[in-house]
C-alpha cells in the first residue's frame, strides 16, 4: 500500500485490490474512490485512521509513506506470545474443567473463529463444547471423524445439558424438526457423509468448485459448527474441505480442533485458515503462499507466522506444560461402528439361547457345563466386535502418526495384530509368537528409536514386566476383563521414567458385549483374578453378570415393544 500525502494536505492511496483492504478503507471517515487514478482520496484529518490501518496490515502487506515519511519495509514480524485469559464467568459445565481448559475456554469466547491445537489428550472437545454452551450458539453441527461421533454424542450429554444426535437415514430430511420442537440442540456428523445431508447440487461432476455447489437451505439453521481433526480438511482441493467451507460461512461460531494444524508444510493452514474466514488476516492466499510457503522447503518466516497464529487465531498447550493440572492417568471411552455387524447379530442370537439354558439348569454340573459353553460364545462375541472395529482403529491411530507421536496398542487374537501389521508395517510388536530377543529388539525400538512410533502388544504377552514409557498414549482394541489386569497394561506406559501424564483409549464396539464388559469391570474394580480361557480362572460371578446385562436388555426390548 502507497500513501502518498498531495500538496492539498489529503492522502493518496493506492494497492493491489483486496476487499479485506477495501472494507478497510471504506471504514475511513471522508474517504472517495477517484475511478480515472483508481486511487482512494482521504482527508488529511483522517491520518490517524491511515496509520490505524497501517499497524493493522504491515504484518501481511508492505506500507509506504510517501514525502518525507519513513517507508516500511518487510522485518519478520515477532511478538510476544501472551498468557491465555482465565475465564471470569461460570463454566456451566457438569464437571470441574482443568484450570488450563477454563483458559482455552476463556481464549475461545474472545476469539469466536479459532483453532485448538492443544495435544491429543488435553480434552480440546470438552473446551469447544463448553464455549459454544457460554456463547448459546445454537444450533450447533459437529463435523468429526466417523469414529467420534458416538463419543461427541456421549460429551455432550455428559458435560451439558443439551442433547445431542448422529445424523442418520432415518431423519435425513426431518432433523430440522428435532431442533424447532426444542429436542435436539447439536446435531453430529462425519466428513463422508456432509454431501448426503446438506448438498443440494453440484453443477459438475468432476473438479467442482464451491460455486458449483448449491447447498440445502438447512445450513443456514446453524449458528456455530465445530470441525474435529480438521486437517482433514486440509487441502481445499477435496470435496469435504469445499463442502465444509461453504456450511461455515457465514458463521459466528467456528471452532477447528486438531493436535497437527501443519501436517507437512505450512500450506496446510490455507484451507484452515480460509474456512474460518480468518485468511485475509494474513494478507490472503497469494501473500500467505509468497510469504510463508518459499523456498525449497516450501516454509518461510516461521516464527512470525507462529506469533500471528497465536495472536489472530490459534492456541495450542502441550502434556507437559500443563502435567500440573493433570492427573497420573486420564481414560477415554471411544464406542464405535463394527464393521461386521450381521456376524455378530447371529452369533448373538445365539449366545441368548445358551444364556436362558443357563439361567434354567437346576442340576448344579449342567449349570457349570453350560456356563463353560456360555464362555466361549461370550469370548466369540469379542473376537467378533475386536476384528470389527479394527477399521475405526486405524483411522485414529494415523492420526497420532500425523502429530509425530508414539501409541501402545493392546490386543489379544492374532488375526487382529497381523492385520495391524499389515496395515502399519513399521510398527514392532511384543506378542506370544515373538522369543525373548525378538521382544527386547521390539521394545529397544519402539523406546529409542524415534521413527518406531506404534507398538503392538498382546495383553498376556505385554501385560506385565515391560517398560514402554516412550510413549504417553495406550489403545486398547481389546481390554481384560479386570480393572486390576488394565492397569497393568496401562502402566507399561504410567512407570517411572515417564514425563507426562497417560492416556488410555478403550474401543469399544457399539451395541456390543464390549459395552456390557466395560462396564461389569467399573463394577468389579476389585477383581484381581484375570480370565485366561480355563473356565477355573473364571470369577464365579462373571457369566451370571454378563447373563443378566443381557436379560435386562431383553426385557427393555419387550416392553419398547
Amino acid at each position: 500500500m502507497d500513501i502518498k500525502l498531495e500538496s492539498n494536505g489529503n492522502y493518496t492511496i493506492t494497492f493491489r485490490y483486496k476487499p479485506s483492504l477495501v472494507n478497510m478503507v471504506k471504514e475511513i471517515p471522508g474517504r472517495r474512490f477517484n475511478p480515472k487514478s483508481k486511487a482512494w482520496i482521504v482527508p488529511k484529518s483522517s491520518r490517524p485512521n491511515l496509520e490505524a490501518i497501517a499497524r493493522r496490515i504491515i504484518h501481511w502487506e508492505p506500507v509506504r509513506w510517501v514525502n518525507g515519511t519513513v517507508v516500511e519495509q518487510r522485518p519478520e514480524t515477532i511478538m510476544d506470545i501472551q498468557p491465555l485469559p482465565e475465564l471470569t464467568v461460570d463454566h456451566e459445565l457438569k464437571i470441574e474443567p482443568y484450570p488450563y481448559q477454563k483458559e482455552g475456554i476463556a481464549r475461545g469466547l474472545e476469539l469466536k473463529k479459532f483453532m485448538n491445537t492443544d495435544e491429543p489428550g488435553l480434552g480440546k472437545s470438552l473446551q469447544a463444547l463448553a464455549t459454544i454452551n457460554l456463547a448459546e450458539a445454537f444450533p450447533c453441527l459437529v463435523v468429526c471423524p466417523a469414529t467420534l461421533k458416538i463419543n461427541w454424542e456421549r460429551e455432550w450429554h455428559k458435560f451439558t445439558d443439551k442433547k445431542a444426535m448422529v445424523l442418520s437415514d432415518n431423519v435425513r430430511d426431518t432433523w430440522p424438526f428435532y431442533w424447532n420442537t426444542g429436542m435436539y440442540q447439536v446435531f453430529i456428523v462425519n466428513y463422508e457423509s456432509l454431501k448426503k445431508y446438506f448438498v443440494q447440487q453440484i453443477k459438475q461432476s468432476k473438479r467442482f468448485t464451491l460455486r458449483d455447489v448449491t447447498f440445502k437451505d438447512n445450513i443456514n439453521l446453524f449458528k456455530s459448527i465445530i470441525i474435529d481433526e480438521s486437517h482433514r480438511v486440509k487441502s481445499s482441493a477435496t470435496q469435504q474441505a469445499k463442502f465444509v467451507k461453504g456450511i461455515a460461512a457465514g458463521k459466528e461460531w467456528r471452532i477447528e480442533l486438531t493436535g497437527t494444524p501443519v501436517v507437512n508444510r505450512p500450506k496446510d493452514l490455507v484451507a484452515q485458515l480460509a474456512i474460518l474466514g480468518k485468511l485475509d488476516e494474513f494478507g490472503g492466499y497469494k501473500y500467505f503462499v509468497s510469504r510463508y510457503c518459499a523456498g525449497p522447503n516450501e516454509a518461510s518466516n516461521l516464527k512470525e507466522l507462529n506469533s500471528l497464529l497465536w495472536q489472530k487465531v490459534m492456541f495450542r498447550r502441550e502434556k507437559s506444560a500443563v502435567l500440573k493440572d493433570l492427573p497420573d492417568k486420564i481414560r477415554s471411552v471411544l464406542t464405535c461402528e463394527i464393521t461386521n455387524r450381521k456376524e455378530y447379530k447371529d452369533a448373538e442370537r445365539d449366545l441368548i439361547q445358551y444364556l436362558r439354558k443357563y439361567k434354567e439348569a437346576d442340576d448344579e454340573r449342567i449349570q457349570r457345563a453350560l456356563k463353560g459353553e456360555v464362555m466361549v460364545r461370550i469370548n466369540i462375541l469379542r473376537q467378533i466386535s475386536a476384528r470389527g472395529k479394527i477399521k475405526e482403529v486405524v483411522e485414529f491411530v494415523k492420526d497420532f502418526l500425523e502429530e509425530d507421536q508414539k501409541i501402545v496398542l493392546f490386543c489379544s487374537l492374532h488375526e487382529v495384530v497381523d492385520r495391524l501389521k499389515e496395515i502399519f508395517p513399521h510398527a514392532v510388536s511384543v506378542t506370544g509368537r515373538e522369543n525373548s530377543q525378538q521382544k527386547q529388539i521390539a521394545i529397544d525400538s519402539f523406546q529409542r528409536n524415534p521413527k518406531t512410533n506404534i507398538i503392538i502388544c498382546s495383553i498376556r504377552a505385554a501385560g506385565v514386566g515391560l517398560t514402554l514409557t516412550a510413549a504417553s498414549n495406550v489403545a486398547f482394541v481389546e481390554f481384560p476383563w479386570t480393572y486390576a489386569d488394565c492397569c497393568q497394561c496401562e502402566d507399561r506406559c504410567h512407570r517411572i521414567g515417564q514425563k507426562d501424564s497417560v492416556t488410555a483409549y478403550y474401543f469399544l464396539g457399539k451395541n456390543t458385549i464390549d459395552e456390557k464388559v466395560y462396564n461389569i469391570i467399573q463394577m468389579k474394580k476389585g477383581i484381581a483374578n484375570a480370565i485366561t480361557g480355563s473356565l477355573d480362572d473364571v470369577p464365579e460371578n462373571i457369566v451370571d453378570m454378563v447373563a443378566n446385562l443381557f436379560n435386562e436388555d431383553i426385557e427393555t426390548e419387550k416392553i419398547t415393544k
